[in-house]
């Protein structure tokens, strides 16, 4: 069985104070793109997880093979497994790659095992805050912790351009700066330099940002460049460090990536999709 695992982009995402329980609650405007990652899961003499281009753990901390075993618990047998996993989505850069793969790994493994969508959505907020929604995708207002999924009316009539600097971000990293600096407000995009599909949620803002530039300063010399050679504004999506913007086409988007500074980790012009994961049968 075979799965494509799209990245996301936090489009906005508001956080707030922790609460006893040791989370920030979030409020984001969370978008699926087709930037993904391939997940095979199979039958197997002994079970294994693979990722032969590197870019994930190939132990029991991976995220998809947590989601397999998590899943296997509860189904009809237990057959040994195989899951295999080739990275395009970049890691800790902000765009859900290995929630992205959970997602597309737990859905593969509830059809394999016979388990419900009902116990597929319980795991899924088990194994990490952008689970749940990589299990829907599209576009969708997330909150709480990130296990309520609020689909809107598919985003459509524009395109990203996204730059990953050579920049790694550790989550609890920003987000411990972003209580250091007692909560800060992020840069909003507002008006004409949405896309009219976008308008309605306005302001976009990312909380987080102040944050990634106290812990890597790096991150706003970055914005600063792109945004100049764009003539658009800059956002970050999650935690980072990844960038994003937004333009017409997609044709203008890849001219946009082609005019990348030298030394960027990876970049990508995307289109919206529909969907966190869909089999590749």
């Amino acid at each position: 069985m075979r799965a494509r695992a799209f990245a996301k982009v936090n489009l906005s995402l508001h956080v707030r104070s922790l609460n006893a329980d040791g989370y920030h609650p979030l409020r984001g405007l969370f978008q699926s793109v087709d930037w993904y990652d391939r997940i095979i899961v199979e039958d197997a003499e002994t079970d294994s997880i693979e990722v032969p281009g590197g870019g994930a753990p190939e132990d029991d901390s991976n995220l998809a093979w947590r989601a397999v075993v998590d899943a296997r618990s509860l189904g009809l047998h237990r057959q040994p497994t195989r899951v295999v996993i080739s990275k395009e989505i970049p890691s800790l850069a902000g765009l859900g790659g290995g929630s992205a793969d959970a997602a597309a790994a737990l859905g593969l493994a509830a059809r394999r095992f016979s388990v419900s969508f009902d116990e597929v959505r319980t795991l899924a907020v088990t194994l990490g805050s952008d689970v749940p929604f990589a299990l829907v995708g599209g576009t969708a207002i997330v909150t709480g912790r990130g296990e309520f999924v609020a689909p809107q009316p598919d985003a459509t009539g524009f395109a990203l351009a996204i730059v990953v600097p050579p920049i790694a971000l550790g989550t609890s990293a920003v987000f411990r700066a972003w209580d250091e600096l007692d909560g800060p407000e992020g840069p909003a995009i507002v008006g004409a330099d949405l896309p009219p599909a976008l308008r309605e949620f306005a302001p976009l803002v990312n909380d987080l940002y102040p944050a990634a530039v106290s812990v890597a300063p790096e991150i706003d010399e970055w914005r600063a460049e792109l945004s100049h050679r764009w003539g658009v504004p800059v956002a970050m999506t999650g935690s980072g460090s990844a960038l994003f913007s937004y333009f017409p086409s997609l044709n203008e988007a890849e001219d946009a990536v082609a005019a990348v500074p030298q030394g960027a980790t990876a970049t990508r012009a995307v289109r919206p999709t529909t969907k966190g994961w869909e089999p590749a049968d």
